[in-house]
This record gives structure tokens, C-alpha cells and sequence, in this order.
């Protein structure tokens, strides 16, 4: 399987003067992501969890409501320069009677490790409908277990540790943390959560929050829709195309979750008053 960090001879320049030494680096690889032998997408992902990121995807992206709706997922031939499986190629073969993905699903081009909307086909296929609407969940959360869930994330990214270069999504219900994925794309960590969510048979996420290392952008607060999560947390900001698609979708929207302080952007009746 592929790697998850490699490591590299770098030079550090410093006040101190120059020396040799080897750093560890996030792996960056394409995947490219099969539906019933068709190419649906390419992201650069950083190796791991694969299964995971491509039931996240397709359940985002309107695909597939539940582990059900997949019959297998395969790693198909493709030798690296080493005659080796790269297992870059996956493809998942839907169960029968579950309609193939809709042509504003395919990408015109590859999706970087940052973007996971570029090359929409349609761009009216980016707003999608979900099945799991969370305008309804009535959870509620205090500020102080808000406030705990940015160190307990970060306690769990065990790659940023190391190579200080990946995103970090985590899953929490009632205030305990039940997964954590890391990623070189934002929307690739959220995938990996919400696939494992599939896998685990646990969609709708009803009563979850959603926390994210990075800011809030439109494609997060999407996926998290899709997935029925009420919250999402994230410890920088959030863009203005997702708090408008938050507020749509009746979803809590927190940002600048740092310290013992946030900005709650849209639903804040599900954020108790202090203790």
C-alpha cells in the first residue's frame, strides 16, 4: 500500500548556519476513483484509508446513501517504475438497482489536494440535495466541549506530528472523539471520516459534530449536509459561500474555535449558554 510519509535529504538554513538532515514528508499520490469500471475522478490524496475516501466521495457527492448501495471495492492492476501495485486505481461497483453517478458528478480535470469541487461538470451539481437533512436534529453542545475538541483532534494527528503538512478532520458524538483522518487535501481528510461513518453504518449522523483543522469552506459544510452532521467546527474561517449553504441546510456553523473562544455563524440555538 502506499505510503503515508517519505523521507527526504533537506538543508536547514538558520541563524546557527547550515546543515544536512532528513525531513519527513506527507506522500502526495493520485487516486484515481472507478464507478463500475468507469473513471469518475482523479484527487491527490495523501495514501491510506482509500475504501474510506471513495464511500466518503460518492456519498457527498449524492452516490451512494449507505454501505449497501456499494457491492465491492477493488484496487485494479497498475505497476509503479518498481513492478510493484501502486494501488492508485480503485473501483467501486455499485449494488444493483443503484443508479449510476450523474454526469455533473464526473470532473473535467483532476482534483488537486485542495480543491474538491474544481472541474465540476455542471456547476449546478455542486449545491446537491441530501437525503439526511440536519435542519431537524435537535442536539445541543456547550461551549466548553467545543472548546476541547480542537487539542483532542490535534493529540490524534499522529502524521502532522512528524511531517507538519496534513489536514485533520474528526468525528465526535456526545463529546467523545470516534475518528480521526489526515489528509494533504481538507476535503480528502472529511471524505476518509465520512466513509468510515458508511463502513461503520452509522449515516445519518444524527447528534455529530464535525471538526476540522483547517477554515470552513463551501465543499465541507456540502459534505457534512450530505451526511445529516448538524455541526461543524473548525478552528479557522469559515468563507462566506458556507455560512450561506449552512444556514440553507439548518446546520450549526462554529469558526475561530481557538482557546476558550468561537464564532458561531449560523444555528446557534443548538450552542448552550455557558456554564
Amino acid at each position: 500500500m502506499g505510503r503515508v510519509t517519505v523521507r527526504r535529504a533537506v538543508e536547514r538554513v538558520s541563524s546557527n548556519g547550515r546543515r544536512r538532515r532528513v525531513d519527513a514528508l506527507a506522500a502526495e499520490e493520485p487516486l484515481e476513483l472507478r464507478v463500475d469500471g468507469k473513471a469518475l475522478a482523479v484527487t491527490m490524496r495523501t495514501p491510506g484509508q482509500d475504501v474510506e475516501l471513495a464511500h466518503g466521495f460518492l456519498l457527498s457527492e449524492g452516490v451512494i446513501g449507505s454501505a449497501e448501495d456499494v457491492s465491492i471495492a477493488r484496487f485494479c492492476e497498475g505497476t509503479g517504475p518498481d513492478g510493484m501495485n501502486t494501488y492508485n486505481v480503485l473501483d467501486i461497483a455499485l449494488a444493483e438497482g443503484v443508479p449510476p453517478p450523474d454526469t455533473g458528478v464526473e470532473r473535467n480535470f483532476y482534483t488537486t489536494s485542495s480543491c474538491g469541487v474544481c472541474g465540476k461538470a455542471a456547476l449546478d451539481a455542486v449545491k446537491l440535495k441530501t437525503r439526511y437533512s440536519p435542519a431537524l436534529d435537535d442536539v445541543r453542545v456547550t461551549p466548553e466541549a467545543l472548546t476541547g475538541f480542537p487539542d483532542a483532534l490535534r493529540e490524534r494527528q499522529k502524521v502532522f506530528e512528524s511531517t507538519g503538512g496534513l489536514h485533520a478532520a474528526g468525528l465526535f458524538v456526545n463529546g467523545e472523539l470516534l475518528v480521526v483522518r489526515e489528509d494533504v487535501g481538507r476535503h480528502n481528510a472529511v471524505d476518509k471520516v465520512l466513509g468510515w461513518a458508511v463502513l461503520q453504518n452509522l449515516v445519518p449522523l444524527r447528534g455529530a459534530v464535525l471538526m476540522v483543522s483547517g477554515r470552513a469552506s463551501f465543499e465541507l459544510v456540502q459534505k457534512a449536509a450530505m451526511a445529516g452532521i448538524p455541526v461543524l467546527a473548525a478552528v479557522s474561517a469559515p468563507s462566506s459561500l458556507a455560512v450561506e449553504l449552512a444556514e440553507e441546510q439548518g446546520m450549526t456553523l462554529v469558526g475561530f474555535l481557538r482557546g476558550d473562544s468561537m464564532n458561531v455563524y449560523t444555528g446557534g440555538e443548538r450552542v448552550l449558554e455557558t456554564a
